[in-house]
């Protein structure tokens, strides 16, 4: 099969665009790695993890989840409540840019919040490939895979449990919304969400987490189907 130069070319600018943001990859699959291995887990189900669920968030939840028998029905509601905001990254991802089927679904399954915030970072000044696009995915999914394994591998040689791996994917979240929050510098989306949060945690204390992401999802498409609310809500610093 022969790739021609330019192809090449997008390939190689695809990874260059990921490789320092999935860098910030690297220490959050080694603490997923550490952490399945700790909890109990053979090594190997590390890999089986980062490829049948491939999404950060859900993979450490459902370490807990596996571990104390929740039920299908449950464990697809906490992951589609997790990930709903994914339902967005649609409405602006250029799937148009892949053109074949393959290419597509695979940018599907694995459009990750690193992959859609270095797309979206630079699709006002970048014309973007198909083929740049997938290297994309896959770096920042090699890394993640090859991260994980690497954890895994070394915390079967640790002694004890080290303590705070848990709170690895809390701080790369506080990351990329700070990051986010830099790019628009909307005030009301924290501000509503924080609001939420507070409210929810007075009302229903055990439900804190579900409630408040439903509550959110609700504003977030009210916002986009009513231009003028979302116009109004919006307060850019």
């Amino acid at each position: 099969m022969n790739v021609s130069r330019e192809t090449l070319r997008e390939l190689g600018l695809g990874v260059r665009d990921m490789w320092l943001v999935g860098l910030g990859v690297v220490p959050l699959g080694l603490a997923f790695g550490l952490l399945m291995v700790q909890s109990g887990f053979a090594w190997w189900w590390t890999p089986v993890f980062s490829m049948l669920i491939y999404a950060g968030s859900t993979e450490f939840l459902a370490i807990p989840m596996v571990l104390g028998g929740v039920g299908p029905a449950s464990a697809a509601m906490t992951g589609f409540m997790v990930n709903f905001r994914h339902l967005f990254y649609g409405l602006t991802y250029p799937r148009n840019a892949i053109r074949s089927t393959f290419g597509r679904l695979y940018a599907m399954y694995s459009l990750t919040d690193e992959v859609y915030a270095v797309i979206s970072a630079r699709q006002q000044t970048t014309r973007h490939t198909g083929p740049r696009l997938i290297a994309i995915h896959v770096m920042c999914q090699a890394l993640w895979v090859v991260s994980g394994l690497v954890g895994a591998l070394a915390g079967e040689r640790l002694p004890g449990t080290i303590e705070g791996m848990d709170f690895a994917l809390t701080a790369l979240f506080i990351v990329l919304a700070y990051e986010a929050f830099q790019a628009s510098r909307d005030m009301s989306a924290v501000l509503i969400a924080a609001g939420i949060a507070v409210l929810a945690a007075f009302v229903v204390p055990g439900q804190m987490l579900m409630v408040a992401l439903i509550a959110y999802f609700l504003v977030l498409l009210v916002r986009f189907w009513v231009p003028g609310v979302d116009k109004r809500l919006e307060w850019k610093r």
